[in-house]
């Protein structure tokens, strides 16, 4: 499972309070609980107004690559915002995010298909976000053209199936089943991700939600996902279920991130 941390977003009422501070070492210690849980990349998302999104971005960045080493995940609707902020990173990340919206898939693809970066993908279009399963994933397959046509392999994407509120689309859940298993049968090195939280808006208890989706959607074929790390819960739910589902041989894992201090009590 691929751990993208999410707790460095300026939609965040207190990391936008931070951002707006300019407080360091708020930010820097997101970065460092995060590291300590073992994520693999850190989201940086400024979330604040485009006139100071990309200042903002720098400043994040760079404060944050002061105290980790982990890959940062470059996060704005805006790509030409993310195509500038890799510049700002010391190693390649993860390029959050494109879709075939406009021409927000030529212009990203064309900024990392050179480079080792990675990049999600989000299957919505110029027709907002599909209905159906059928009609996700043939915005799917216009993204593996264009993939393809920039030579990206599908191991550097991350597919997003576009997680929805369980409280206003209960029928989104069988779709974004359906959408991961048919997306991994026919690229098996691709991954699959999400905003796993997505799931709860609006719900009381909403750790209870994220965990069993959690559940269903790795089971699925998720092996990827943008969540709170240092929800101990959840990281165990996490490493519990690769092993129960074979991913993890003798519980190896499981059992170091346990005596690390990132899940259990």
């Amino acid at each position: 499972m691929i751990i993208i941390g999410e707790k460095i977003n300026g939609a965040i009422p207190s990391t936008a309070k931070a951002i707006t501070k300019r407080d360091v070492e708020y930010i820097q210690n997101l970065a460092r609980i995060q590291t300590a849980a073992g994520v693999d990349f850190i989201d940086v998302c400024a979330s604040v107004e485009n006139n100071v999104e990309l200042e903002t971005m720098k400043w994040l960045i760079d404060i944050v690559q002061e105290v980790t080493d982990t890959p940062i995940a470059v996060d704005s609707p805006n790509e030409q915002a993310c195509i500038k902020a890799m510049n700002y990173c010391n190693k390649p990340g993860l390029f959050n995010s494109v879709s075939m919206e406009g021409n927000k898939i030529d212009v990203g693809f064309a900024a990392i298909a050179d480079t080792s970066w990675q990049c999600v993908a989000l299957l919505n279009s110029d027709k907002g976000i599909p209905k159906t399963a059928k009609d996700r994933l043939d915005v799917f397959t216009d993204i593996m053209a264009k993939a393809k046509e920039y030579g990206i392999d599908p191991s550097r994407l991350h597919i997003d199936p576009l997680v929805e509120m369980l409280c206003t689309s209960e029928e989104g859940i069988a779709i974004v089943i359906d959408v991961i298993r048919e997306i991994k049968a026919q690229y098996p090195t691709i991954h699959v991700t999400g905003a796993i939280s997505n799931i709860s808006f609006n719900l009381p208890a909403r750790k209870a939600v994220n965990m069993g989706f959690t559940v269903m959607t790795m089971n699925a074929g998720l092996d990827s996902g943008i969540l709170d790390p240092t929800d101990r819960d959840l990281m165990g739910i996490i490493y519990a279920t690769k092993a129960l589902m074979g991913e993890d041989e003798y519980c190896a894992e499981y059992i170091r991130t346990y005596r690390q201090g990132i899940h259990g009590r």
